[in-house]
């Protein structure tokens, strides 16, 4: 079955794709984490090894919708991991740099966690983030969220306290899948709206942990520093299974 994401993420012979607008966020400006998924699956074709396990983008300048091209190259190969670059450009200019290591994941066998997936009513017992809710970005009609209670800066009260958690899948019912988390990592509101701060991102890296089984993704997301005009966010995925599938950091520019 074709998805949105499918469609949206393929790229031809030659590298070129079209960015839809279906993944916009504020300003009409694309999503990184749709672009940096762009980027993996270019960056797929050249590697020797099936698995992207760490995969980190530099956001050159704003990606809008329309043409572009992703040029992938395999920068070394060993016995067990490879590492590639790419680039996502448009008329000609440069908007993403990206770098990444595949591998071959093994079967999860943890030895040591701190953390365990966030504490969630079922996702049908939890309110709906949609794209008809006011100030939503496009990008919203194409992801299904699912939270305990709405976060106070829905309200314009935002709470202090830059911390969510949530359920999250595409909302046409595809089954996340290593290039779809890259783009899932980026897909939810910040963290840091619950202190009134508006930003966009500078750098995005991605840890992808293991394959994620289908169903819905249990997620949370945290800002610890706010500070000189930045603000990180640190995000976790965990799948239906109870099992750490992704792990995000990402900086950001805080806007005026």
């Amino acid at each position: 079955m074709s998805t949105d994401f499918d469609r949206d993420t393929e790229i031809s012979a030659d590298g070129e794709l079209i960015l839809s607008g279906r993944w916009n966020g504020i300003a009409g400006v694309v999503n990184g984490g749709y672009q940096l998924a762009a980027c993996v699956k270019g960056l797929a074709r050249a590697m020797p090894y099936p698995d992207p396990v760490a995969v980190s983008g530099f956001f050159l300048r704003p990606g809008i919708p329309g043409p572009a091209v992703v040029q992938a190259e395999l920068l070394r190969a060993g016995r067990t991991m490879a590492f590639g670059s790419a680039t996502l450009t448009q008329d000609g200019k440069e908007t993403v740099r990206a770098t990444a290591a595949f591998s071959t994941l093994s079967p999860n066998d943890i030895a040591f966690t701190a953390t365990s997936p966030p504490h969630l009513p079922p996702p049908d017992e939890c309110l709906r983030y949609s794209a008809s809710t006011p100030g939503a970005p496009a990008i919203a009609g194409r992801v299904d969220y699912r939270i305990a209670e709405p976060p106070g800066w829905m309200h314009g009260q935002p709470s202090g306290n830059p911390s969510l958690e949530f359920w999250m899948r595409f909302a046409d019912g595809r089954d996340a899948d290593l290039v779809s988390l890259p783009l899932l990592v980026d897909a939810a509101p910040p963290a840091a709206l619950e202190v009134g701060t508006l930003s966009t991102t500078v750098e995005l890296t991605v840890y992808l942990r293991a394959r994620p089984a289908p169903g819905w993704l249990a997620c949370r997301a945290v800002t610890r520093y706010v500070a000189g005009g930045y603000h990180e966010e640190d995000f976790e995925v965990w799948d239906s299974t109870g099992t750490l599938v992704a792990q995000s950091r990402q900086l950001c520019m805080i806007l005026a």
